[in-house]
């Protein structure tokens, strides 16, 4: 008879918590039905670029902002709390941005109300990663976060850009973002509720205690400095994620990629990213966390972002030529993968704090792209933009090369020794 059980573990998804994957990739794929197509929508309906690239801006500045909060938060007061948080902030702001804001375009309310939706999901999901990390063996952490990533991602810019592909046409563009609530209540049905995995608080409910560990999300960065690299690495490697849909959709109009096209090129792109977060995942345990990110994160992305971008000059517009370019961005992105064991590996005791470093990392491109696009492009254009975003994944690869895992007995030393060599 066959173990579920070993099955689970040979492929690095802890079992306990396989309800939980199920429902970040649905409540993802609730979150980003507007990813590849609100910005176009708004320059449609007399909205400048920059007002667009505003709008993401203060949408990525909640969530970073929740981001941090959501480690520290998820490791104080326990992920499922957390989690709920997330939910009744996406629904409320959901309901504030499609019913008072998107209905007759109030820029004013849409700035504010988008603001609260950002709030939700790094609640949600980031809570649930810290939960990963706490719950998984060392030895297979990597292949964890790794099936992590690819349902987040998977929700977030797959099945959320082809859903919308598909809903926008049937349902119309604002009643595809209030079926969002729909998916997003899913998901936390499978992750709250079905799934009945344990999460052992730490025992105190003193709360200077519950200060002090909020605190640590920013103290932990003086006791390991190389907890902030690890955060600036991450700021990286999702950037360009979240600039290339304020700007790219209307670059690729030029040589006649239509909204649908560009739809089905990014969730296509994500695709291929989800197929190869659980590849370097694997990779990351034998070649080394390290080494992955460096060589096939920053080279890798840095080198097919401007690949991306000149592909419809020098060929034509070709739809699938750009479509080839735009899938080997998609899997190298995966190359920062190891990144999520490799932080908080960084340290023995409060990793939730380590992970509050990440998890700002993660959502602080979601206002650092849209920025970079709405400062520069006036000035630059799109090809100066391209440029900036391309240097920065070639610093991610140097910055990586200080990020070494310190000799520890929790940490297995062959996976020491893998991680200190280039």
């Amino acid at each position: 008879m066959i173990n579920p059980t070993s099955i689970f573990n040979r492929v690095g998804l802890p079992r306990s918590l396989s309800w939980g994957y199920l429902g970040v990739l649905i409540f993802m794929m609730g979150d980003g039905v507007e990813q590849g197509w609100l910005s176009p929508y708004l320059l449609v309906h007399n909205m400048s670029i920059e007002q667009s690239a505003s709008l993401f801006t203060v949408y990525g500045i909640t969530i970073a902002v929740s981001s941090w909060f959501s480690g520290v938060l998820a490791e104080s007061y326990g992920p499922r709390k957390a989690m709920v948080v997330g939910l009744l902030l996406y629904i409320i702001g959901t309901v504030g941005f499609v019913g008072y804001g998107m209905g007759s375009l109030n820029y004013p309310v849409m700035l504010a109300t988008y603001a609260v939706r950002g709030f939700g999901y790094p609640l949600f999901a980031y809570s649930f990663l810290v939960w990963i990390t706490y719950r998984t063996p060392q030895q297979m952490l990597g292949r964890a976060v790794g099936w992590f990533w690819f349902v987040f991602t998977g929700g977030l810019n797959v099945l959320g850009a082809y859903y919308s592909s598909w809903a926008i046409e049937r349902l119309g563009y604002q009643n595809t973002l209030w079926s969002s609530i729909f998916w997003v209540a899913l998901g936390a049905l499978f992750a709250l509720v079905i799934n009945k995995d344990h999460f052992i608080l730490k025992s105190s409910d003193n709360s200077n205690t519950k200060t002090q560990e909020l605190m640590k999300g920013f103290t932990i960065i003086k006791e390991e400095p190389k907890v902030l690299l690890g955060g600036i690495v991450r700021v990286i490697n999702t950037t360009a994620q979240f600039a290339f849909p304020v700007f790219l959709p209307i670059y690729m109009a030029q040589f006649n990629i239509s909204t649908k096209e560009w739809l089905q090129i990014w969730g296509t792109i994500f695709t291929a990213n989800i197929v190869f977060n659980l590849i370097f995942g694997f990779i990351g345990d034998r070649l080394g966390w390290r080494n992955t990110i460096i060589w096939f994160g920053g080279i890798g992305c840095g080198i097919t972002t401007l690949l991306l971008f000149y592909a419809p000059a020098w060929f034509g517009g070709n739809y699938w030529i750009i479509m080839m370019a735009g899938v080997l961005w998609g899997a190298l992105l995966a190359g920062y993968v190891p990144l999520s064991a490799l932080v908080p590996s960084l340290v023995t005791k409060d990793k939730g704090a380590a992970m509050a470093i990440l998890n700002l990392g993660a959502g602080l491109p979601v206002f650092v792209g849209p920025a970079i696009v709405g400062l520069l492009i006036g000035s630059i254009g799109s090809e100066g933009v391209i440029w900036i975003l391309a240097g920065l994944y070639f610093l991610s690869a140097v910055l990586t090369t200080f990020i070494t895992l310190p000799i520890a007995k929790k940490i297995p030393i062959d996976v020491v020794q893998r991680e200190n060599i280039i």
